[in-house]
């Protein structure tokens, strides 16, 4: 089958044929019918995240926003069946250990990422491998399509997580979100349908267009004084605000624009320059009790959840899909994240 490899970090990621996964007793095989383009996949392709234990090897697949149809079972899978449509994310728990046991999934001790480790190659491919597949999967609804199925990927499901269940966010609250690509925009319309009132922060034109039109009230250039022109549009200060970026300027301007008692949610991953490490105004964050919150993906138990704010119409995560192209086109839409030239979600269509 067909695949895209990492050969060399930064160089230009290869498209070739690549041995059919095999699925594990407890797991399966999906055949991919679309498949988000992430910029953690960029953060990937660059090598970024020595600083946490968290580079992919060289050779790995690439690839963790899929949505496609099962096509191989393993022999201890109980509650799927070849042709049931089913997401996945990218976050794979066991099933078995305390975190997962509590709804925690997503940090499970013994989880998997897939598209970044040997143990979950990834989904820019024909088909993918599933392991723990009763635990992780989700069939479905009728009437959902691939691409927008792979938009909830781990952007849309980071932002949905992070904003309905991490942060304590109420009704008429102020909400700002530093950076508006995919994962930005996600929280954006989340947000909005959460009955908040959306301050979209970005420094290109056609990102804040986008915000607007997916129902951010307010937008801001991302020059300046940012959070100055936060507090004053929102009176005071935002009660959660969104880093959906990941670099140190969006990151303290994030925390910065709060209103006392406010919650800071992370999304964003850093890139080389920071390496990990922010410096933050923590005496400032003592003294107006500001919350730092993180969002990594979504439990898969709680996928049901999301899919039914989904059919029910309150969120709509294909309106953010803005590109589609096939398996050869993502070497070149990755790269294209090196100058933040995609508005969106890009989506791959094997």
């Amino acid at each position: 089958m067909r695949a895209v490899v990492l050969e060399s970090y930064g160089e230009p990621l290869a498209v070739r044929d690549v041995p059919e996964p095999d699925p594990d007793p407890d797991g399966v095989v999906v055949e991919v019918e679309a498949c988000g383009i992430c910029r953690s996949d960029w953060h990937a392709w660059k090598g970024h995240g020595e600083w946490v234990d968290d580079v992919p090897p060289e050779g790995q697949i690439l690839g963790h926003e899929p949505a496609g149809t099962v096509v191989e079972v393993g022999d201890r899978v109980e509650t799927l069946r070849e042709g049931d449509r089913v997401a996945v994310p990218f976050s794979l728990g066991d099933g078995t250990c305390p975190r997962c046991r509590n709804g925690h999934g997503n940090v499970c001790d013994d989880g998997i990422a897939l598209g970044f480790e040997p143990a979950g190659q990834g989904a820019f491919a024909d088909r993918v491998a599933v392991p723990h597949a009763d635990y992780n999967l989700t069939e479905l609804p009728d009437g959902l399509s691939a691409s927008a199925a792979a938009a909830l990927g781990c952007r849309y499901m980071t932002a949905y997580h992070g904003l309905a269940h991490r942060a304590d966010l109420a009704p008429g609250d102020w909400v700002a979100i530093h950076g508006c690509g995919g994962v930005g925009l996600s929280a954006v319309q989340i947000a909005r349908a959460l009955g908040a009132r959306v301050l979209a922060v970005d420094i290109r034109e056609q990102a804040l267009q986008k915000a607007t039109e997916l129902g951010a009230h307010a937008t801001v250039h991302g020059e300046g004084d940012v959070p100055g022109s936060i507090r004053e549009r929102t009176d005071g200060g935002a009660a959660v605000s969104v880093d959906a970026l990941g670099i140190a300027e969006t990151c303290r301007n994030s925390v910065d624009c709060l209103a006392s008692l406010g919650q800071h949610l992370q999304m964003g991953l850093t890139t080389e320059a920071e390496r990990g490490e922010i410096p933050l105004p923590t005496d400032s964050m003592v003294g107006r009790e500001i919350d730092f919150l993180g969002s990594r993906g979504m439990p898969p138990t709680r996928y049901d959840e999301l899919l039914a704010f989904v059919e029910g119409g309150a969120i709509d995560p294909g309106a953010l899909v803005t590109r589609t192209v096939p398996l050869n086109g993502v070497p070149d839409r990755i790269a294209a994240m090196d100058g933040y030239s995609t508005t969106g979600i890009e989506v791959c269509e094997p």
